[in-house]
């Protein structure tokens, strides 16, 4: 026991440490969010296991344990109502009363709730389509067709194949440690036919993905950014930088009624003509960051007209009544009949902001401090 307690002892020092050279470190010594939220559920998993051995510890020495008192941060979960109760009643051994032994009758009961699992279970789907003859004739043979699937001739059901996808895309949970998961109940299916299933579900699944789009594009808003993703290189046997363009619609918090949606595209690189491609000729307000690739779509001679371009800035920025046109403007004549919004995070869902018409020659200032976008 005290052996235990001083391990524990030293692994939350250890972890105090990390914390320390976090916050107070030099800069290449200061670890990441991510490997910090690691570092505190090793911390969390510590302090529970410890306060385990001690309620353990006073129950063999026969001292009432304490009642854990939940932090004032601490949140209690609650269970959704959704989810089937199942009800498990324990009833008092003796059916009559200790003391006279006269019959015992219900007034009230306690009542916890703790929430359980099933655990998955694969299971074998058997089809069978009976062949039918006439007994009279002993014309032909009748028999059902087969029914259709995503994988023709293939293992996977539908069902399975959603699974996959899910544990893929959702829960970042990657091929290989799912074909490991198989493998534990005795399911070996190798990596690159998992691999296969995935691509022709995909394939499947692009008209309801290119619908989606196409009802985003309606829309008189998006908000569209883009982010790296490591993909690999065919032939070369390393990775190369690809692109995760995300386009997305949620007018909730200004009124709208439209649902929210999210469409992710990867793209091969982040220009102007992977922008134009995702967009299309898109001419509504677009919440964007102040790359250049987005600045084609505010242009005055674009076909239809230009869309508003509305930067998204970390903070409120000050913006002056009438910003000084960019040096190499010649004349008036040169401005954009768009306007370009500049948004704070924290306003953007109120749609406060404020619009100020912005020079189409030369270059165009965003916000103080921004990245500069061509015109």
């Amino acid at each position: 026991m005290i052996i235990a307690e001083r391990l524990r002892s030293a692994r939350l020092q250890h972890l105090l440490d990390v914390l320390n050279r976090m916050h107070f470190g030099k800069r290449s010594e200061k670890i990441d969010s991510g490997q910090l939220a690691l570092a505190l559920e090793d911390r969390d998993v510590s302090m529970a296991e410890a306060e385990l051995l001690v309620e353990q510890g006073e129950e063999a020495t026969g001292i009432a344990p304490a009642r854990r008192k939940r932090a004032a941060d601490e949140s209690r979960a609650s269970l959704p109502a959704h989810l089937p109760r199942h009800e498990i009643e324990i009833a008092p051994e003796a059916g009559c009363c200790a003391g006279c032994g006269g019959a015992l009758h219900r007034i009230g009961d306690d009542r916890s709730e703790r929430l359980d699992i099933i655990p998955a279970q694969y299971r074998v789907i058997v089809t069978v389509r009976p062949k039918m003859a006439c007994r009279s004739c002993g014309d032909g043979v009748a028999q059902a067709k087969a029914p259709a699937h995503v994988v023709p001739g293939g293992l996977p059901s539908e069902a399975l194949l959603a699974d996959i996808l899910v544990k893929k895309y959702a829960d970042h949970l990657p091929l290989y440690r799912q074909a490991q998961m198989m493998a534990r109940q005795g399911v070996t299916i190798d990596r690159a036919t998992l691999a296969g299933w995935v691509g022709r579900a995909a394939g499947y699944l692009k008209p309801i993905v290119d619908r989606q789009k196409a009802e985003l594009l309606k829309s008189d808003r998006l908000f569209v950014d883009e982010t790296t993703a490591k993909v690999l290189a065919p032939g070369s046997g390393k990775t190369k930088t690809g692109y995760l363009w995300a386009m997305v619609r949620d007018d909730r918090a200004s009124g709208g009624v439209d649902p929210p949606a999210i469409i992710y595209s990867y793209m091969p690189g982040r220009g102007g003509m992977w922008a134009k491609k995702l967009l299309g000729d898109y001419h509504g307000i677009l919440q964007v960051d102040g790359y250049e690739a987005y600045g084609q779509f505010g242009k005055a001679g674009r076909p239809g007209g230009p869309s508003v371009l509305a930067y998204c800035c970390l903070g409120l920025v000050p913006m002056a009544p009438n910003p000084p046109s960019d040096r190499g403007s010649k004349s008036s004549k040169n401005t954009t009949s768009n306007a370009t919004v500049v948004l704070s995070r924290r306003t953007m869902g109120r749609r406060s902001a404020r619009c100020v018409a912005r020079p189409g020659s030369a270059r165009r200032r965003t916000t103080t401090g921004a990245r500069n976008t061509p015109g």
